[in-house]
């Protein structure tokens, strides 16, 4: 008996049906939502000072609590790490998710509460599964093991039983212990803290595991993959995991690895399944292969608001529900959880696709993009120039990051892009172009700077040498887990410290 195929009809099938109500039922599934974090949070420190009990509509909502960001937020968070309890949310909080959402030294902890586990981010995971499953009938998903690549947690200051560390390891720890028998690996190599001796001791643990099923960030991914290769002697993943069918990723942007990955599974049969896992809540999962938007998840313990992106900064911005938004336009993401957050602005900027159902795609950072000279590039532009690039010259992108220089020695501005990569393109000098000119085209502010190369040079690209972002990353203790690396920035804070670097 295909066990995979017991499983989908008796416990993920339904749910589909469930799912299939936010096309036409998402105002509804919202305002349900509001009303449920209002009400639970009523008694309070947060819900007394902003009287929840006498909100009862959205606008009460929107009218009375200001949009936060992690600076509002921090005297609370500071005040839950000690001990304190009932101040965002009725239930014990201890544990905090140590968010990867910046790369700077200062680190941001999010609360987690059992319910936002269970009815968010584990929640999604199962939904994850389900839309997979429900698009491929034939598969033995559940015939082979999970190997889920997590972070690593330690204790909260001196609080009893209070956990910090990565989201990923966080969910680990708290994962229904019946699930560890269709994952890999074990609980206690999952959560080990140095990255470099997990992956070695992930790969002892996993090598000869029947794996079916791939769950993490790209970036890291990759490393664990290419060094089981290189353990092993094998060509591709497939020789050594016969029944890998699916890699289930988050945290970066999948385009500049989607060739490396073709390299290292050549399977034609293999999957990937986009999703949306913060450290504040799970967001989305794609639910169509061929099209990248993500299905935004609107019936968990969250619901979402959405600031345009040219309102952020301002002193009161407006906030838009679900139902207010527009088709292809940037916004930057605002949500209320069932983990105490409220109004809180998490940093990503998102752009709608579809109404029926909601779908987007992760747009970039409201802090990572770069605006020096009024050309307003986000990392969607990014993306799109540089996957244009590889295409058209065979090249092949590890990492990047670029950032504005202000004026050189002859009073002349450009950008700097710093570029790892995997293959090196026919012509450099053509990459650049394509690269530029596709910028032009995807962002007209961009162009218009360009225009005559008046305000902007063209764009300069320096080649970094081998493992440059893994080592400007593991000098700032950030190996694994869902750190990331700067796309783009504004000032050359961490352009300059990576150039320093790639000698």
């Amino acid at each position: 008996m295909n066990i995979t195929k017991f499983l989908n009809r008796v416990y993920f099938a339904p749910r589909l049906k469930e799912i299939e109500q936010y096309t036409d039922h998402s105002g509804e599934l919202q305002q349900r939502v509001l009303q449920r974090l209002v009400r639970m949070a009523v008694n309070t420190e947060w819900g007394k000072k902003y009287d929840y009990a006498s909100i009862r509509t959205y606008e009460d909502f929107r009218k009375r609590l200001p949009i936060q960001t992690y600076e509002e937020v921090k005297p609370y968070v500071t005040r839950l790490r000690a001990g304190e309890q009932n101040l965002l949310w009725p239930s014990e909080i201890r544990w905090f998710a140590k968010s990867s959402g910046t790369t700077n030294d200062k680190s941001k902890f999010l609360p987690v509460s059992k319910e936002s586990l269970h009815d968010t981010h584990y929640q999604g995971g199962k939904d994850a599964v389900a839309i997979y499953l429900g698009q491929n009938p034939e598969s033995r998903f559940f015939s082979g093991k999970g190997l889920i690549l997590g972070g690593s947690h330690a204790p909260n200051l001196n609080t009893n039983h209070s956990l910090v560390g990565d989201l990923s390891a966080i969910l680990i720890e708290n994962i229904n212990p019946l699930v560890n028998f269709v994952r890999v690996p074990g609980k206690r190599t999952a959560l080990m803290e140095h990255f470099e001796p997990k992956i070695e001791a992930i790969a002892n643990e996993t090598i000869h595991a029947n794996v079916s099923n791939l769950s993490g960030v790209p970036s890291w991914m990759l490393v664990l993959i290419k060094h089981i290769l290189e353990k092993t002697g094998k060509q591709s993943l497939e020789e050594i995991w016969p029944n890998l069918e699916v890699f289930f990723h988050g945290g970066v942007a999948f385009t500049p690895y989607r060739e490396q990955y073709k390299d290292v599974i050549r399977s034609s049969k293999m999957h990937y399944v986009e999703t949306y896992n913060a450290s504040e809540g799970y967001f989305g999962t794609q639910n169509d292969p061929d099209d990248p938007a993500m299905l935004l998840m609107i019936d968990y313990g969250v619901f979402y608001e959405f600031i345009p992106l040219e309102d952020v900064g301002k002193t009161t911005p407006r906030a838009y529900c679900l139902e207010e938004v527009e088709l292809d336009k940037n916004y930057a993401m605002v949500i209320s959880t069932s983990a105490g957050l409220w109004r809180y602005m998490i940093g990503d900027t998102v752009k709608f696709t579809s109404k029926n159902p909601y779908k987007f795609v992760i747009t970039g950072r409201t802090k990572h993009f770069i605006n020096a000279f009024g050309e307003e590039l986000i990392v969607d532009n990014a993306e799109k120039g540089l996957s244009r690039a590889c295409a058209e010259t065979g090249a092949r992108v590890i990492d990047y990051s670029a950032a504005p220089v202000f004026m050189d020695k002859h009073a002349k501005c450009r950008h700097q892009w710093l570029i790892e990569f995997a293959q090196m393109p026919d012509s450099l000098e053509n990459f650049a172009k394509i690269l530029d000119d596709t910028l032009k085209e995807v962002n007209s502010d961009y162009e218009a700077k360009r225009q005559n190369n008046l305000a902007l040079q063209p764009l300069e690209i320096i080649v970094a040498r081998n493992n440059l972002f893994h080592d400007w990353l593991d000098s700032k203790g950030k190996l694994g887990g869902q750190h990331k690396i700067p796309r783009l920035s504004n000032t050359r804070e961490y352009i300059e410290e990576m150039l320093k670097l790639n000698k």
